[in-house]
């Protein structure tokens, strides 16, 4: 009788849980969205200035390159300490503060004279939103549980492509407003886009809710299940083989070893991004604004179907580690493409097409097996370290694209993008020796539900 009724009371407790779970995702995740959509614009907007910087201030293409690269060192040096700072203080203040602070630094770009002005506001603007990123990584596993994790960072990496589809063309809009009130275009386009982080930031801490046990929002069971569920993958997480405490973490060989896949992704992300626009405009031929920016959107229209798709599917079938791959290798070839067929503009567009799909789908499946390695500040600390070393793959990237394309000639920078996502794919495949990676893709943390059904009877 006992065992009927305790597996009643874990039926019951799952559905609760689902049910909770689909509320979570309808109230953060769409919040969260929007601001890493503002993110990622307010990061890559500066590839649409980079031709006015040039002729206006003498801004070179490699002085361009390495204070679009300094944003991540001053991401990377902040990164860890904001992460943990996020897991003592609360997700809603630090994130808001976060947010605020990088607004402000992103609209100061208004004043930019020179390279040194330039440089500064970059490595101030990654220092500013140092703990973004990894806090809301972080923050979803508060909330969701594992089984449905991927689809969920797969809906929040759907604002690295919906920045594209509209932040592209918002900026190339602003780039319209040049002479209005005496202003030049960039300066609207810095200015508009720095102050809409400001208010959304200030929006997220009245909006934001810290944990599951403060959702007031939530009926009493369905808190109380998912409290449980997510309670229970910790201690699963805690009694495996990843690290517990954040000297551990940062110190943990797996972790360095995630940190370089990410590295490898990340050059391929900004290698792409920072140079989309005035690439898209050498393949058509346009003039960098709203027309040009409405093309450029085309690959990130894509991106967001695939990351829609992908992240899901390696969920419900176990198989993040070929999909993963996969996912990168096809960003190789649609930047090999996009490259090798620069002189037939719908091919090379098609390139770009398929190479954002690989780059944005693959994240929010990347994290799935560092994620559940680590919880609490091991978790805060060893995401921050991922994060933080993976993202100097965007300081790298410009430069190196700039210095093969200055030393080699033709389109040598673009194919070393193609190169690190194939190193890339070939780290991914090689998690299959970790243990704790063949039971995640085996669904080992999809079991705990019994074990939280027992703690909580």
């Amino acid at each position: 009788m006992s065992e009927v009724s305790g597996a009643e009371g874990t039926r019951r407790r799952h559905e609760l849980s689902e049910a909770a779970t689909k509320k979570v995702f309808r109230r953060l995740i769409p919040f969260l969205l929007l601001m890493y959509i503002i993110a990622f614009l307010d990061r890559s907007n500066v590839s649409f200035a980079q031709k006015e910087f040039e002729v206006d201030f003498g801004i070179s293409a490699s002085a361009y390159a390495f204070g679009a690269g300094l944003f991540f060192v001053g991401y990377a040096v902040f990164e860890i300490p904001s992460n943990i700072l996020l897991h003592k203080v609360g997700a809603r203040w630090w994130l808001a503060r976060i947010m605020v602070s990088w607004g402000l630094v992103s609209a100061a770009f208004v004043f930019v004279q020179g390279p040194t002005s330039f440089y500064i506001l970059r490595f101030l603007l990654g220092v500013t939103e140092a703990g973004f990123f990894p806090g809301v990584i972080l923050y979803l596993t508060y909330w969701i549980p594992a089984r449905h994790l991927s689809r969920a960072r797969g809906y929040f990496y759907m604002g690295i492509a919906i920045a594209g589809i509209l932040g592209n063309p918002l900026s190339g809009g602003l780039l319209e407003l040049d002479g209005v009130l005496g202003w030049r275009g960039i300066q609207w386009m810095f200015l508009v886009e720095g102050l809409l982080a400001v208010v959304v930031g200030v929006w997220a801490y009245f909006y934001l809710t810290d944990r599951p046990k403060d959702a007031t929002w939530l009926p009493s069971d369905e808190r109380q299940a998912l409290m449980e569920t997510v309670e229970a993958e910790d201690t699963a997480k805690a009694e495996g083989h990843g690290p517990q405490k954040v000297l551990a973490a940062l110190g943990n060989w797996r972790v360095w070893y995630f940190a370089l896949i990410y590295f490898c992704i990340q050059i391929a992300v900004y290698g792409v991004t920072f140079f989309l626009p005035t690439q898209v405009t050498a393949i058509t031929g346009q003039k960098l604004g709203f027309q040009a920016s409405l093309v450029t959107a085309i690959p990130w229209v894509f991106a967001l179907l695939g990351v829609a798709f992908f992240p899901g599917l390696a969920d419900r079938t176990r198989k993040h580690r070929p999909i993963g791959c996969a996912l990168l290798l096809a960003t190789a070839v649609g930047i090999f493409v996009s490259g090798a067929l620069s002189g037939t503009p719908v091919l090379a567009i098609a390139g770009l097409s398929l190479a954002a799909i690989g780059f944005v789908s693959m994240q929010p499946i990347f994290w799935t097996l560092p994620t559940e390695y680590m919880t609490g500040y091991a978790a805060a600390a060893g995401i921050g370290l991922i994060n933080s070393l993976g993202n100097l793959g965007g300081f790298l990237a410009p430069n190196m694209r700039d210095y093969f394309d200055k030393s080699v000639g033709g389109n040598a920078g673009l194919y070393s993008l193609a190169v690190a996502a194939i190193l890339g794919a070939a780290l991914f495949a090689l998690t299959a020796v970790f243990k704790k990676a063949n039971e995640i893709e085996a669904g080992h943390l999809d079991e705990v539900d019994s074990a939280a059904d027992i703690r909580g009877h």
